[in-house]
């Protein structure tokens, strides 16, 4: 989170030339953007998200376990940052369009103020997906959180099929990836899996008379 405050005025230093990058603080280079995309990486690649508990706005506890079985945007970001700022219409958007498909945004915000920042920046954006407030705790978890927003696209197996920093992906792809992962990670559900366990004892009761 230390990291991320002295962010907070390199954004607002660079404005809009930060919109189409992110907000960063890397040590080796100084102060500055980046921008990093990542195509979704094959299922034998993926590795499984780390497991997180932090509170919602209602003060309910979360964990990323509770969307195992879904497809979920993940994504980091702040009040503050300029490029989440751009983002967050399309997450709206997909939270929409997608959510009856097995998909959920969470948004984990780093804003050092907590939710005296978040709550009034969720209604003015009218944002319908939740949010999460993070800590350095998590941050660690998922290797050191130093520019935003970062954005991972989890399957539907809780693994990790992509990390994106800053804008470098545009809207169209983001729905592209969200609606490839719908289709190719389907899990069987427990009631689908209890009937083909039925069907298979049924056959072997069949053949056993």
């Amino acid at each position: 989170m230390r990291k991320l405050v002295r962010a907070a005025g390199w954004c607002v230093v660079l404005g809009g030339a930060l919109l189409w990058t992110g907000c960063s603080n890397i040590p080796e280079a100084g102060f500055g953007p980046r921008s990093v995309k990542a195509a979704v990486k094959p299922d034998k690649e993926r590795k499984t998200a780390p497991e997180f508990s932090l509170k919602d706005s209602n003060g309910q506890t979360v964990h990323l376990a509770d969307y195992k079985g879904k497809v979920v945007l993940l994504d980091f970001w702040a009040t503050w940052c300029g490029p989440c700022k751009v983002e967050i219409p399309w997450f709206i958007e997909f939270e929409q369009q997608f959510k009856d498909r097995g998909f959920a945004v969470l948004g984990v915000s780093m804003d050092e103020d907590g939710w005296d920042a978040v709550k009034p920046y969720m209604e003015d954006l009218k944002i319908n997906y939740r949010i999460l407030l993070g800590n350095e705790q998590v941050s660690d978890t998922y290797g050191g959180v130093d520019s935003l927003p970062t954005t991972l696209l989890i399957d539907r197996q809780g693994k990790i099929a992509s990390v994106h920093i800053g804008l470098a992906m545009g809207k169209e792809e983001f729905r592209n990836d969200i609606d490839h992962l719908l289709e190719t990670s389907r899990l069987e559900t427990p009631n689908a899996a209890s009937g083909a366990a039925s069907d298979r004892a049924l056959t072997l009761l069949t053949a056993a008379k």
